[in-house]
Formats: C-alpha cells, sequence, structure tokens
C-alpha cells in the first residue's frame, strides 16, 4: 500500500486542485456544534498571538515569524484518470471554504486588498469553466448563492447538504462578524488563515481506499455499519463503470427512501436481509447485530456473498439482491408502518417486527408471488403470536428461536410450505408446553382457563380482534381502531379491562364462597371486556343488572350481552347462522353464563385465526 503524505497550509489546500466527493463521503452533516468548535480553536490560538503583535502590520512576514502554525487534522484523497477525490474530510473542508467565503465578503466590506487573494482561494479555472475548489456539484447552486450573499433568494431543495452549508455560513458569519471588527485584525486573520492553518493530505491508491476508509472512521465520530459498507463495496469498483451504470444513486436513493422511516433503518435492514438469507438459527443471527459490514467479507461468507475483492460480485449483489431485497424490505415497512388493512397492524400494535425477516427468508428475487407473501407472512406470525398466547404456551425467547427457525424452513420456498412452516413450530411448542401429543393448532383444552396470567396488553388486543370481527361480519365500522383499543391507556381516553362480576359478596356467592376459585374464573376471558376508562371506574362495583346499562354503546362484545343488540337485527341472525356462533343476551351472569361465553370467544378465536 502506498500513502503519501502531505503538510499543506490553506493557502495551498485551496490553490489549483478541484476536489470532488467520493461517493465515500456522507452529506455534508455538520452542525453548530463542529463548527463552532472549530471556530473556537482556530481563533484560541489567532488571538492568543494578536494581543502580543496587533501593533505590527498584516504581512506575510510578521505572521510566519510571530504566529504559531496550528494543526487542523488530515484529509484522504486518491487521484482517478487525473481527478482528485476526498475518501475523508470533507466536512472540514466545505466548512473551510465556507470560512473563505465569509473572509471574502468582509476584505471586499473593508476595501482590502486581500480579496482577490480569498476569491482565488474559493474557485479557480477549471478548463473552460470557473469551479469552486470544494465541488459540491450537486449543490453549486447553493455554493453560488452564498458566494454572491443572496442568502434570502437561496434554494435548499437539492438536500441536507444544501440546508447545513447554509445555516453553517450564517454561523460562520456571526462569528466573524462579531470577532473581527477592524480591517487591521481582518486581515491579519486572513494571513493566519491562509499561511498558519495546517492539514496533512494523505493520498492513497485507488485499490486501498476501502481499507484506508475504514481504519480512519475507527477513531472520532464514527460512520454508521451500512455507511461503511457503501465505501467497501463501491470502492471496489471502476469508476468509469460505477459512472456509466450510476452505482451511487442506485445506493443513496434506496438509502435514502428506507432511512425515511428511521435513521437506522438501513441497518436494521441489512441485518433483517442477512438473517433471512444466512441464519438458521437465533444464534447464527445474533453475530449480524454487531459489525456485520466486516462479517460478510470474511472468508466464511466468500462463497455466499462473494464480495470481498470481486468486482463482478459487487456488481451482481447490487443489481441483484441489493436492488431487489432492499425495495421488497421497503414495501414491507411501509405497510408496517402505515397500511391499517393488513395483518401488519396486527404485528404492529404487538410489536411484532419478525416478519421483516421472514419475508426477506421467503421471497426469491423477482418472484410473481412476491404480493401473496407480504400479505401471507405477517397474518401467519399473527396466527402464531396469538394461539401461542391465548393458549397459554407463549415465551418470549422461545419465540424468537421459532421465527428463526420458520425463516430456515421457508427460504425461498412457495406459498403452499409457508402455513405448515408455522403449524409444525406452534404444535410442537403447544406439545412441549402441555406434555401430552398434540395434533391441532387449536384446542379448547388449552384455552379454557385463558385469561388467568394473560398480559393486560394482549387482553386488549385480543378484544380488539373479536370486535373487528363482529363489526365486520355485521356491516358496521368499528368504534375505534386496532391501534387505539390496544395503545390507549389514559385514565379517561384509554380501554380498561372491567370484570363482568365485580367483587362482592353476592357474585361470590355464586361460586360457593370459595375467594380463591371466585377471583380465577372472573379473570377469564369469558368473564372480561373492555371498556373506556370512564365507564370502566364508574361500573366497578355494580350489580350485573346496572352493569348491562353501562355496557351500551361501548363495543360490540360488550353489547351482545344485552337484548337490544338482537332486537329486529337481520345482521345479527345471519352472522349467528353463518358461523353457528350462539350469541344470545344474558340477563343473569353467574359460572354457566361465564363458561358460555369463554367457549363463544373460543368459536370466534377459531374463525378469525383459523
Amino acid at each position: 500500500m502506498d500513502i503519501s503524505p502531505d503538510k499543506q497550509n490553506i493557502d495551498a489546500v485551496f490553490s489549483n486542485t478541484l476536489y470532488h466527493i467520493d461517493f465515500y463521503q456522507r452529506d455534508y452533516r455538520w452542525n453548530d456544534e463542529p463548527v463552532l468548535r472549530l471556530l473556537d480553536d482556530i481563533f484560541y490560538k489567532f488571538n492568543e498571538h494578536y494581543e502580543e503583535n496587533s501593533s505590527l502590520p498584516p504581512s506575510a512576514e510578521v505572521i510566519d515569524a510571530k504566529y504559531s502554525w496550528y494543526y487542523l487534522n488530515t484529509y484522504v484523497t486518491n487521484k482517478v484518470d487525473g481527478k482528485v477525490f476526498i475518501v475523508d474530510g470533507q466536512q472540514r473542508l466545505t466548512t473551510l471554504s465556507l470560512i473563505l467565503i465569509k473572509l471574502l465578503h468582509l476584505a471586499k466590506e473593508h476595501d482590502s486588498k486581500a480579496a482577490k487573494w480569498l476569491d482565488s482561494k474559493i474557485s479557480g479555472q477549471s478548463g473552460f469553466e470557473t469551479r469552486f475548489w470544494m465541488n459540491h456539484e450537486a449543490h453549486r447552486s447553493t455554493q453560488q448563492a452564498i458566494y454572491d450573499n443572496e442568502l434570502d433568494n437561496v434554494d435548499t431543495s437539492t438536500g441536507i447538504t444544501s440546508v447545513n452549508m447554509v445555516r453553517n455560513f450564517q454561523t460562520i458569519s456571526r462569528w466573524l462578524e462579531k470577532d473581527l471588527v477592524t480591517k487591521h485584525k481582518l486581515e491579519t486573520f486572513i494571513f493566519y488563515y491562509l499561511r498558519r492553518l495546517v492539514l496533512i493530505n494523505l493520498t492513497v491508491e485507488q485499490t486501498d481506499v476501502p481499507m484506508v476508509f475504514e481504519v480512519i472512521n475507527d477513531r472520532g465520530v464514527r460512520l454508521k455499519p451500512y455507511e461503511i459498507l457503501k465505501g467497501k463495496l463501491l470502492g471496489q469498483i471502476d469508476k468509469t463503470v460505477m459512472a456509466s451504470k450510476n452505482y451511487n444513486r442506485l445506493w443513496e436513493e434506496n438509502i435514502r427512501a428506507i432511512n425515511a422511516f428511521d435513521e437506522d433503518e438501513a441497518d436494521r435492514f441489512f441485518r433483517f436481509y442477512l438473517k433471512a438469507k444466512y441464519a438458521n438459527s437465533r444464534a447464527e443471527g445474533q453475530r449480524f447485530d454487531g459489525d456485520y459490514h466486516r462479517l460478510i467479507f470474511s472468508n466464511e461468507f466468500d462463497d455466499k456473498l462473494s464480495i470481498a475483492h470481486n468486482q463482478a460480485g459487487v456488481i451482481q449483489f447490487l443489481d441483484d439482491q441489493f436492488s431487489y431485497y432492499i425495495e421488497l424490505y421497503r414495501k414491507a415497512r411501509d405497510a408496517y408502518t402505515n397500511d391499517e388493512a393488513s395483518a401488519f397492524t396486527y404485528n404492529r400494535v404487538n410489536d411484532l417486527d419478525g416478519a421483516l425477516m421472514l419475508i426477506l427468508s421467503s421471497c426469491s428475487l423477482w418472484e410473481d408471488v412476491e404480493s401473496e407473501k407480504l400479505s401471507l407472512i405477517p397474518a401467519e406470525l399473527d396466527r402464531l403470536f396469538a394461539l401461542l398466547q391465548i393458549q397459554g404456551a407463549y415465551d418470549s425467547n422461545a419465540f424468537q428461536e421459532m421465527l428463526f427457525r420458520i425463516s430456515a424452513t421457508i427460504r425461498d420456498k412457495g406459498l403452499d410450505e409457508i402455513r405448515p412452516a408455522f403449524d409444525h413450530e406452534l404444535i410442537s411448542t403447544l406439545a412441549k408446553r402441555r406434555l401430552t401429543e398434540v395434533e391441532e393448532p387449536f384446542k379448547y383444552a388449552f384455552f379454557k382457563q385463558t385469561g388467568i396470567g394473560l398480559n393486560t396488553r394482549f387482553k386488549r388486543y385480543f378484544f380488539a380482534r373479536i370486535d373487528e370481527f363482529l363489526a365486520r361480519e355485521l356491516n358496521l365500522n368499528m368504534k375505534h381502531s386496532i391501534s387505539d383499543l390496544v395503545s390507549k391507556t389514559g385514565a379517561k381516553t384509554g380501554f380498561h379491562i372491567e370484570h363482568i362480576l365485580a367483587h362482592n359478596e353476592e357474585n361470590m356467592a355464586l361460586f360457593e364462597g370459595d375467594e380463591e376459585r371466585f377471583d380465577m374464573e372472573r379473570n377469564r376471558l369469558g368473564g372480561i371486556l373492555l371498556l373506556k376508562g370512564k365507564d370502566n371506574i364508574s361500573s366497578n362495583n355494580e350489580a350485573y343488572s346496572d352493569k348491562l346499562k353501562t355496557y351500551a354503546n361501548t363495543l360490540y362484545w360488550n353489547e351482545t350481552l344485552r337484548a337490544d343488540a338482537y332486537k329486529s337485527k337481520l345482521d345479527m341472525t345471519q352472522l349467528k347462522e353463518r358461523f353457528g356462533l350462539e350469541l344470545e343476551p344474558i340477563d343473569h351472569f353467574g359460572p354457566d353464563e361465564l363458561e358460555a361465553r369463554q367457549k363463544l370467544l373460543f368459536k370466534i378465536a377459531s374463525i378469525i385465526w383459523r
């Protein structure tokens, strides 16, 4: 590897080199904090010297003799086909160029002869064009507006780089205007800034850029793994090939699209993708939770991805796997966030994101049943989760292990193999937990006592699904969304568990005065409802006949206890006949009625998660 260090002052850095922003570099992301820190560092040293030498005229000789040099850090470049690309350091260099522009404006205001010198440090002749030495090609109009001091009409629509250029230039302007109030101090500072501020330029060969870039990133503020991965991948592609196929734009547009969900979404995508395609167990999957961008370039992955020191392999990866699966992930992630009509809603309210991995696992490149899998897999995940919960067999750690086994089973498989993979895990888990042979995924014997020990959030979800079923089959709109029923927990607007049997002597007598039995029975799903907070509070200790009044105009499942839910209701009659449901009003509520409601919920749950 050949690295050529070169100590340069700013006068030399910005002289006749047109700097292109390499694809390794992020947008210009510096905000006030690093800009102010840089200015503070520069002016601390300058003001210290200026206090001692303010009587001396501003000149190169005075500055070189009386002002010590100050190190501003290192920047890394590489040259390809005569073009100089910045591999590392564009944040600092861009900020230094903005300071130069502000110094130019101040020099013109003070009618300083330094203006022409400064102007040559900002831009110069490149071929037939005048170009900014810091060549932010996509944001040239913003640079020009800053240079022309026309910030009122500057267009920052080209992206965050433009926005930050304008904001940071305004920060720089306020600082310099406050500190450089006289022509003498301004001109002295210009000499100091251009002659005594020093950077080290490291020039590296193109083949060494990915490695150097990653090592540089290990110090200071780290880049995110996907940003390093970009450099390690695109750094292997010949720049002519990359420009002709525009791989930088392919990468940036796709990453930007999924990072719109969350700033770390790109890393979530790569981790889900790698787990989906290359992990058969949770332990294997956990390896990708760390520095996956290093792991996939190891010898172990050479025969799987073939992207280490392999331009053809990288190109194939970008053209195929990356292009297809990141777009598939975007569709799934968008549905998870926004699609209230799909099973992704059920996953979201239960904080289940496993479908994102399972979809990536199941789908093969450009397959024609992708949309069916996008619908089926989140529904199957919900079914697995719900049936484990309501049969007392859910364990969060075991559930995560299941997902990896399912992923391995359905990887690149057809639609008809998805349900059997889920059912296999469901049935085998029930058998282990119940210590008996199990042949079907949902049994009343396992559901009979459900409610006791079931977490409150899932109880809200369960009754939300019951109400959704009733609303759909009765041709009604839901009174509250699934999300609200599950997530709202406020004292007045939230939904809370209501015991149909109040805790009093009269109701306890229905269970022969056995308080332990009474508490167990009234906590079964057949003995509870969902009510809004204020209704729940007001009805907590009422007799059942009074509670019935409270249940009017609440959720549909609550209203099925009341006679007026059935009077002249053709849709209700058809619902009962269509599914064989023994729905009927209940005037008296005791052990038999509670058992009947439990069986009725089992029947409806069997239909929902059939």
